[in-house]
């Protein structure tokens, strides 16, 4: 291939026992539907090169020259049950990318074919799983939020059997890594000690080159992760499936299945049509989070100390300081959010009463905050006197801001977004696409990519769903 893809595939030079390796599977008719002209600027590669003849690689067919294509193996605990072996059922890491900046990066296929650990998996993708990744990541990262990002998406010609016959298509997924919680827990199930100790050096030089050592990347994992949580809070996001093979790291947000925006507020929102039971609920993420993070502590054990006790004091300890920081990350997102720059004690204590106006009627999440950006605070409440009553200590405390009026509305505009990818939207588009037209999720696209403009030609894709498009189950996308 002419193309040319600066790879040094540091994940490769690892013991074979961390992954099988394993080329894509070759597809009959690939078609690019998008590629993402600046994110591949970023890596530093040729957008036109690509589109033309990166389209193989792009699909599965061809490898380019550098590329050591691999499945990673990793365990993990879903919905609070531990399974021993997990890994790439669907996904192939052509390798890694290291940008002009010096930033590192994978470069995965997802829906490449079957692989060792796709059990009884055909480790293929259909279109839909697909375009909701690039839709709901892209907009993740316009919105500032710390994400695994979509570099292409194309169809392959090929039918995927799931309920029905469907088409099938493949993401080229970029990543800081795809090292998880439960990529840890894999070897920590095996008493593996040395592969362990060799993971945390890698995960250590790659993502917290300051940290000294495996108690060490525990607390700097459960810092990325508290700032995470707090950021997904913030615009209403819902992850739906937070396993621990679904927590990267290096605190980015990582595999887009059950995923949703809130339109109505409420707290107990679930999304995902296997969270039966609400674990993954929307005011439960920290929680969970946490309780992923003592996954972690739990597998590092052996590093942090040769003696037991000690080993699992010092790691409670890490894990119990997740409240406080997560508290603070949370109220460093909401602050501004109602024009709020310096803290106060009482700060808490005026959001979340704020927020308990709006679960009372399940008022529009992203248009009730971004009511305060345009000088429409309350707006979308029809509760008029509960809101006037917050309004007036609201008020009285914007009063100790030293800013003037322009300054807190830019403030509140930079933290409120207008745009999201509504679920009904996300599905109209999907459907569009099955039935060959692509022109709306390129325009959704579009739109999430300038998440805090105006843009008054797409005001409809502000409004929330009417009563027959309302979106209340979400699925993953196996």
């Amino acid at each position: 291939m002419a193309l040319t893809i600066p790879f040094d595939n540091s994940y490769a030079r690892l013991p074979d026992r961390f992954f099988v390796r394993q080329a894509p599977v070759p597809v009959r008719a690939p078609r690019l539907v998008m590629l993402n002209g600046p994110l591949a600027a970023e890596l530093g590669l040729d957008a036109g090169a690509l589109a033309a003849e990166g389209l193989e690689m792009l699909a599965g067919n061809r490898l380019p020259e550098g590329a050591e294509p691999l499945a990673q193996a990793y365990a993990g605990h879903q919905f609070g049950g531990f399974v021993p072996q997990l890994g790439d059922g669907r996904a192939i890491l052509l390798g890694e990318v290291v940008a002009p900046d010096g930033r590192r990066f994978d470069l995965q296929l997802k829906g490449a074919g079957r692989t060792a650990f796709s059990r009884m998996g055909d480790g293929r993708a259909w279109l839909g799983p697909v375009l909701r990744e690039y839709v709901v990541s892209e907009a993740m990262h316009a919105l500032g939020i710390p994400t695994t990002r979509a570099l292409a998406a194309v169809t392959t010609g090929e039918d995927v059997i799931r309920e029905a016959i469907l088409p099938g298509a493949v993401l080229t997924r970029v990543a800081a890594s795809h090292i998880r919680v439960g990529t840890f827990q894999f070897f920590a199930a095996r008493r593996d000690t040395e592969a362990l100790r060799l993971l945390a050096d890698h995960a250590i030089t790659r993502h917290y080159p300051q940290a000294d050592g495996p108690l060490d990347l525990l607390r700097a994992v459960i810092a990325a992760q508290a700032r995470l949580v707090a950021q997904w809070m913030g615009v209403g996001f819902i992850h739906g499936v937070m396993n621990t093979d679904n927590t990267a790291i290096s605190g980015e947000t990582i595999d887009f299945g059950p995923c949703a925006f809130m339109d109505g507020y409420h707290p107990d929102t679930v999304f995902s049509s296997i969270d039966a039971y609400g674990r993954y609920a929307f005011a439960r993420q920290a929680d969970i989070a946490a309780w992923n993070l003592a996954q972690l502590a739990s597998a590092l054990l052996p590093l942090i100390d040769p003696d037991e006790e000690r080993a699992i004091a010092r790691a409670t300890e890490a894990i119990r300081a997740f409240p406080a920081l997560f508290r603070e990350e949370w109220l460093s997102v909401f602050r501004p959010k109602i024009g709020l720059a310096t803290p106060e004690d009482g700060d808490a204590e005026l959001i979340h009463r704020l927020l308990d106006l709006m679960a009372a009627e399940r008022a529009d999440f992203t248009n009730t905050f971004r009511g305060f950006a345009e000088g429409q605070a309350g707006a979308a409440l029809k509760n008029r006197a509960g809101f006037e009553a917050w309004a007036m200590d609201w008020r009285a405390r914007l009063g100790h801001e030293a800013a003037t009026q322009t300054v807190l509305a830019e403030r509140m505009r930079a933290a409120n977004p207008a745009f999201i990818p509504r679920n009904h939207r996300v599905e109209q588009v999907i459907a569009a696409a099955v039935a060959g037209d692509f022109a709306p999720f390129e325009r959704l696209v579009g739109i999430t990519a300038r998440p805090f403009d105006d843009q008054p030609g797409n005001a409809g894709f502000r409004a929330p769903p009417e009563a027959h498009e309302i979106v209340r189950r979400t699925f993953c996308g196996t």
